[in-house]
């Protein structure tokens, strides 16, 4: 007879913070729409139904990017969230933004939680040792799964400093083999399963490169898979962002291998009745801030999100408050992927937080229009980039008060063909007065008389709304690939 055997498991990645049901942004057809979805306490009534069910042969794994992105997130520096992540019972995760309050804390973060961090690529400086566990085995219905992490490369390379003070951090392509190969021989494991924040081009050439991987859980680009693509004998998926979604497949198991299997992307909407517990727990977490977040603060007659690679509604009006402030010739902001959407009507000052939870302070440098045209050049290529290893970050760095026409095929240093200024051509030799918000927006090696003015990103987002009520903030054309 043969042993064929049973598994679940469910995704969530990049849930960016968001505790609570949310708007979030979906495409019909030729136009954009918006319904209620997300928040944790439909997360956990769908896992707890899916538990239930499968007779708890079942693994939840998180791929990163929960610890930051709200305002009640962020001002806890995470630590309002532990509680509700132990009630789902979470089996490992791997991370990204969980390094923006500093390694030292996210690893005090990690001890408030029942479930381990996971990461085969990131080291200490000093002594070149792994920082976290690269593995972790469980066993699941007679199953043996072994667990493999892999954390965003781009931490020290693309983030704030910060980040990763102390650490350094490799793909992970080159460590991989060498961990199937332990967890196969040396813990006899009948399924391999790795968690990844690469993000989904750098994973699909990841599963293309090394043997063994049964399914890769893909993390970090937003992407939502409705079907899984199957490399190398590798199952691939990644499930949207902002606990919007989750990732559900079942395995059926035979002999280690993966017989057959059933997939869906769960659209957590309104469908799912969210439990009464979490949301309870949740309510009173937030209760505090209830009235700040809840205060009016204007209009807007646009739909702003963030669901654009090259410009967006949402960056639009955060750029436009920026000129507005300092009366900059161009302004640019970093390519965020996260920030659930604004649909026409009201804004909140819980909106602004969740277009730019960070809250930077604005500031100001001095550019050539050769540094312009190189600082752009090089954001393309870490965008476009034709070996999916040297994309790094979001999506293209935002921009206003630029028009730029490019070939997205070209290589790097050769992308971009016209760059105006104002609607005139792009002097080199030229100096430009820039505004921006973060290192991202503009590097450091790029500019000089750089000032960081004595106001920070939300207050300038609320000074713009002051002035004007209301923001229009259509897609400009700014960026244009030709």
């Amino acid at each position: 007879m043969v042993d064929q055997k049973n598994i679940t498991i469910l995704q969530m990645n990049d849930t960016h913070g968001y505790m609570e049901e949310h708007w979030e942004h979906f495409w019909d057809g030729g136009y954009a729409k918006y319904i209620r979805a997300g928040g944790y306490a439909r997360i956990k009534a769908y896992v707890d139904q899916v538990r239930a069910t499968r007779n708890e042969n079942v693994l939840l794994l998180d791929g990163g990017d929960t610890f930051h992105g709200t305002y009640p997130v962020v001002a806890s520096e995470g630590k309002i969230l532990p509680p509700l992540l132990n009630d789902l019972k979470i089996d490992a995760m791997t991370a990204h933004w969980e390094f923006a309050y500093g390694p030292k804390a996210f690893n005090d973060l990690l001890k408030s939680l029942n479930y381990p961090m996971l990461a085969i690529n990131c080291y200490d400086k000093n002594t070149d040792e792994l920082v976290y566990e690269p593995y972790l085995m469980k066993n699941v219905n007679g199953i043996k799964v072994a667990i493999i992490g892999i954390a965003a490369t781009i931490i020290d390379k693309v983030m704030p400093a910060h980040f990763s003070e102390g650490l350094y951090f490799t793909l992970g392509n080159k460590e991989l083999a060498g961990y199937i190969e332990k967890v196969k021989n040396e813990e006899q494991a009948d399924l391999v399963l790795v968690i990844s924040h690469l993000g989904y081009p750098q994973e699909l050439k990841l599963a293309g490169e090394v043997n063994g991987i049964d399914l890769l859980l893909s993390a970090h680009t937003h992407n939502r898979i409705y079907e899984p693509v199957k490399i190398n004998d590798t199952i691939i998926f990644q499930s949207g962002c902002h606990g919007s979604f989750l990732g559900h497949i079942d395995l059926t198991i035979e002999d280690k291998k993966i017989v057959s299997y059933q997939h869906k992307l769960v659209v957590l909407d309104e469908t799912i009745k969210e439990d009464e517990a979490m949301k309870a727990k949740i309510d009173e977490m937030i209760k505090p801030n209830r009235k700040l977040l809840n205060e009016l603060v204007g209009k807007t007659n646009t739909d702003l999100n963030r669901n654009t690679v090259l410009e967006s509604t949402m960056d639009n009006f955060l750029l436009k408050s920026l000129l507005d402030l300092t009366g900059a010739q161009m302004a640019f902001s970093n390519g965020w992927r996260y920030g659930a959407p604004i649909p026409k009507g009201d804004i909140t000052v819980n909106d602004l937080w969740n277009i730019i939870p960070v809250n930077p302070p604005v500031s100001r440098v001095k550019l050539t229009g050769q540094e312009v045209w190189d600082m752009m050049e090089e954001n393309l290529e870490r965008t476009f980039a034709v070996d999916p290893y040297e994309q790094m970050g979001g999506y293209l760095k935002r921009s206003m008060g630029i028009t730029l026409y490019f070939k997205i095929e070209n290589p790097f240093g050769q992308r971009i063909e016209r760059l105006f200024v104002q609607g005139q051509p792009l002097l080199k030799d030229q100096v430009y007065d820039v505004v921006y918000v973060t290192s991202q927006g503009v590097p450091k090696k790029y500019g000089y008389d750089r000032e960081t003015l004595d106001i920070n990103a939300i207050d300038a987002l609320k000074k713009y709304l002051i002035r004007h009520g209301t923001v229009d903030a259509e897609l400009k054309g700014s960026i244009v690939a030709v």
